[in-house]
């Protein structure tokens, strides 16, 4: 037997615990056939795996998050997980269950194209909760992107200075946007989660055109309701910002300080991860907008998208 592995990169090669029975499997065998399966849902699989069998229980302990029903809503959870997703190979979504691509973007955009925080803005109801009665979460997510700042080349928001220099300073190590604004946060109906994106510029040999990564910084994350809708939205954006720059998608690493399944979640995420898994579905753009502010959702086209049922009525803390 193997002991799980000490680092929780799972973007490369580990060993999970030979009595897990989802620990390895890259190749699903669905009895005539042999399906590759997704590498988002490789990772999630080993990923919840490793936070069930080696997590740290918040039991007990003194919680901000409740359920509806006012008890409180503890947690399992690792530090420090980080996985990387190779955009130019495959598109990060999950098979396990689907992931609805479009509306992950279209929350997406408005934070970093409408710039908003008004939830008229958004045509889904994920913010809902933390609205008021007129609809602003406060000061957090697209409220500082749209805040200006003076730089030597003029007053930009974070998402403009990020292109102009997608543009012209590609290899610049500044290329980074931060809506954790502690001056703010009194004002902010939410913390941010997703709070940090640092941007970098590779070539890879032989290829004429520049690469874009990026890193994903979450203070945070509901691993059931919220991995692969974060996973998918920044892995658009990465696509849409090397398109409009003229540059090719690289790759997205997704680090999370606090990856967390909470205590309601627990028996719903063992069922999804032994279920059958699928290859990725395909990703592509409309190759036509070269201008960030142009897209809408409807310029993200998912083809072949087999996936297993969705999940209804999961719980949600609050």
């Amino acid at each position: 037997m193997h002991n799980l592995q000490k680092n929780r990169t799972y973007g490369i090669a580990i060993e999970m615990k030979q009595e897990c029975p989802m620990a390895d499997r890259s190749v699903w065998k669905d009895e005539n056939r042999r399906i590759r399966m997704s590498y988002a849902d490789d990772l999630f699989i080993k990923m919840c795996t490793d936070i069930i069998e080696n997590g740290c229980s918040t039991e007990g302990e003194k919680v901000r998050p409740k359920w509806e029903d006012g008890s409180f809503a503890y947690t399992i959870k690792q530090f420090g997980v980080v996985n990387r997703y190779d955009l130019s190979k495959e598109f990060p979504a999950l098979t396990l269950r689907k992931t609805y691509v479009k509306s992950a973007v279209d929350e997406m955009l408005w934070i970093w194209q409408k710039k908003s925080n008004n939830i008229h803005d958004l045509k889904s109801h994920v913010w809902d909760e933390w609205a008021d009665e007129n609809g602003s979460i406060g000061k957090a997510y697209g409220y500082q992107m749209g805040v200006k700042h003076q730089y030597k080349e003029g007053m930009m928001d974070q998402v403009d200075r990020v292109i102009y220099d997608l543009k012209n300073n590609p290899y610049s190590r500044r290329i980074m946007t931060n809506i954790y604004v502690h001056q703010d946060l009194h004002e902010m109906n939410l913390y941010p989660c997703a709070y940090s994106v640092t941007f970098n510029v590779t070539k890879k040999p032989g290829r004429d055109k520049l690469t874009l990564n990026a890193i994903l910084n979450q203070r945070s994350q509901d691993i059931l309701t919220a991995n692969n809708w974060n996973v998918v939205q920044y892995a658009v954006l990465v696509h849409m910002l090397a398109q409009v720059c003229d540059m090719e998608a690289g790759e997205l690493v997704h680090v999370i300080a606090d990856a967390h399944i909470y205590d309601r979640h627990i028996d719903i995420v063992k069922e999804m991860i032994t279920r059958p898994v699928y290859p990725a579905p395909k990703f592509s753009l409309n190759p036509e907008i070269k201008d960030f502010y142009q897209f809408t959702a409807d310029d993200v086209v998912i083809e072949d998208y087999q996936a297993g049922p969705q999940i209804k009525n999961i719980p949600v803390a609050v």
